[in-house]
């Protein structure tokens, strides 16, 4: 018998609202997605610390550091990234619920999957942020050699050489990352933040 059929969900009883009402922000998902090399990392870091020097409660979900713990036993095969991200998204769930704003970095090459991680949440908690580059520029750029790697086939399973990335179809936010700075980037998101209602202008 599955094990899934005896276990009960059980309800806090504080609030997401009243967590929310406490930090004097909301709560949500910053999902960002794109080409490995596409700024994904840097502009998440800078976001985190923008964001908590503004005393918003965050924390950020960063790919490799998750699959050093939690999804070290997943591969790079489209099922497992699917599951990678299944249980991000479950985990992204349950800091919103704790009243984060939740910043992820994860190339999340599948539309259905991002879309999956959306459906999790309530209305407006998930933000997907399209860190747009071209595949020539993140390869230029290569920061952690694995362009190289999987052009002399080391890596043969990686996004946008031999494995394909879906776009986001309608994300909230596209950032031009091979034009824009780090710096401009951040202020972009913030500004949406603040336009948006999730955290408050100062």
């Amino acid at each position: 018998m599955s094990t899934v059929n005896n276990i009960t969900w059980h309800n806090s009883e504080v609030k997401k609202e009243e967590r929310q009402h406490r930090n004097k922000h909301k709560s949500a998902v910053i999902w960002f997605t794109g080409l490995s090399g596409s700024g994904k990392s840097t502009v998440s870091v800078e976001l985190e610390k923008a964001l908590f020097k503004q005393q918003v409660n965050t924390y950020r979900l960063d790919g490799d550091n998750v699959r050093h713990g939690l999804n070290n036993n997943l591969g790079f095969t489209p099922e497992d990234r699917k599951e990678n991200i299944r249980r991000i998204g479950e985990v992204s769930k349950l800091m919103v619920d704790a009243g984060l704003i939740t910043v992820t970095a994860f190339i999340s090459p599948y539309q259905e999957d991002r879309d999956a991680v959306r459906d999790l949440l309530e209305d407006d908690e998930f933000i997907e942020i399209y860190t747009q580059c071209s595949l020539d520029e993140c390869e230029a750029r290569d920061p952690k050699g694995l362009y190289k790697k999987a052009r002399s086939g080391e890596i043969p399973e990686f996004t946008g050489i031999n494995a394909p990335y879906e776009a986001p179809s309608n994300p909230e936010i596209v950032l031009d990352t091979e034009n824009n700075t780090v710096e401009e980037s951040v202020r972009y998101i913030i500004s949406y933040l603040k336009s948006h209602a999730y955290i408050k202008n100062k």
